[in-house]
């Protein structure tokens, strides 16, 4: 793994996640990936059947690393709440587990194809869209979640009203159902 300086034009992010609910039980993987600009490149979620959450984080990694390969991507900068996976592809966890040792193996044959990588650890808030990715993924696995992604429906940026009885009430308009609301006083 490089430890060059990232910054040029050809660099992409992919924010990893991989989650099982049980461990192992149901699992799936979100990888939402952007170039050095910020705009999304793409947006990867799949269900694996039943394993353990650190196979799916695996599992989202290898798809960071295709991605890129395919891709014709260089320069690969994966961000990922999983301190084990990342301490591990950094050499600094021994991979013990028989589970993760193919997954791992297979990893480190993906990276000299590349120019450059970085692995770093976030906390799990810097990594919401993987995470809800994964959550799609293991919600279609469950048969929980429809196949396609609703359309999104433009929002205005700041509507007014007030909270009376524990209930939003809009000023001058309405809200679509499911609409997420955040209250901030005046």
């Amino acid at each position: 793994m490089s430890s060059q300086l990232f910054g040029s034009g050809d660099e992409i992010v992919a924010y990893c996640d991989g989650g099982s609910r049980g461990n192992p039980g149901p699992a799936g993987f979100g990888v939402y990936i952007q170039d050095a600009e910020g705009k999304v490149l793409a947006e990867l979620s799949q269900f694996l059947g039943a394993h353990t959450n650190n196979f799916a984080e695996y599992s989202a990694l290898l798809a960071a690393l295709e991605f890129a390969i395919d891709h014709g991507h260089k320069s690969l900068r994966v961000i990922s709440d999983s301190e084990l996976m990342v301490k591990q592809m950094k050499g600094q966890y021994r991979v013990n587990s028989p589970e993760l040792r193919p997954l791992y193996e297979e990893a480190r044959r993906r990276v000299p194809k590349l120019d450059r990588f970085q692995i770093q650890h976030v906390l799990r808030e810097k990594n919401r869209h993987a995470d809800r990715l994964a959550n799609l993924a293991m919600d279609r696995g469950m048969g929980r979640a429809p196949a396609a992604r609703p359309a999104a429906v433009p929002q205005p940026a700041m509507l007014r009203g007030l909270v009376k009885g524990g209930v939003v009430h809009v000023l001058g308009g309405e809200l679509p159902e499911g609409t997420f609301v955040k209250v901030i006083p005046e």
